[in-house]
């Protein structure tokens, strides 16, 4: 009975410290959530470290090249809309048309919604950089390959899929960013001074 009891304390603890620690990881996600500048600051010195230790020791060009394709990938999920108008069955059959989608600064301001939002766009960055890091103090992954194949297979598949993707803006007529959101003044602001402000004046 006695161990029986001691074990399931044991295991209320860990159960404990883990929903713990996922609540303080939780949390400290949730407040770097407005600090956009600092949350890709930290992603881009992550990165700097990876590619420093890929240059200094000459090594783990695979889980370079993995993580790269990984990048490309998440990228091209943040410049699509969240629905694809080439499947939108809402979407307007006029192919002249295209879907509505911000165009030009001169038309109705419509957010544009991404496919990855911009937080989880940092946080698949973040996450995938610190795991391509861990995996380069282990030589299990330091498999030994010809790094200028690497180098140009990612270049040609770099272009090949941004032309697309430049293709896939151009044909259905939307821009990835939100630009020009308008900006509405006060009502006092447009009533312009009260009658008593008029009269100080005067005196």
């Amino acid at each position: 009975m006695m161990n029986e009891d001691s074990s399931a304390a044991s295991g209320g603890g860990v159960k404990k410290f883990f929903q713990r620690l996922s609540q303080t990881y939780q949390s400290t996600l949730d407040r770097s959530t407005p600090h956009t500048r600092m949350r890709w600051v930290f992603a881009g010195f992550l990165l700097l470290l990876f590619v420093l230790r890929i240059f200094i020791h000459q090594g783990w060009y695979i889980v370079c090249y993995a993580l790269g394709i990984y990048h490309l990938n998440l990228f091209i999920a943040f410049l699509t809309p969240k629905i694809d108008p080439e499947f939108d069955p809402y979407s307007q059959d006029d192919e002249d048309e295209g879907p509505n989608l911000p165009t030009r600064s001169n038309e109705e301001f419509r957010p544009f919604i991404r496919r990855l939002p911009e937080f989880k766009f940092w946080l698949s960055v973040a996450k995938s950089t610190l795991i391509g890091l861990i995996c380069t103090f282990f030589e299990f992954f330091n498999v030994p390959v010809f790094w200028p194949i690497l180098v140009m297979y990612f270049i040609t598949l770099f272009c090949i899929t941004m032309k697309r993707q430049i293709k896939h803006m151009i044909k259905y007529k939307y821009l990835p960013f939100t630009r020009n959101k308008p900006r509405y003044q006060r009502v006092n602001d447009l009533a312009g001074p009260g009658p008593g402000s008029v009269a100080g004046n005067s005196k």
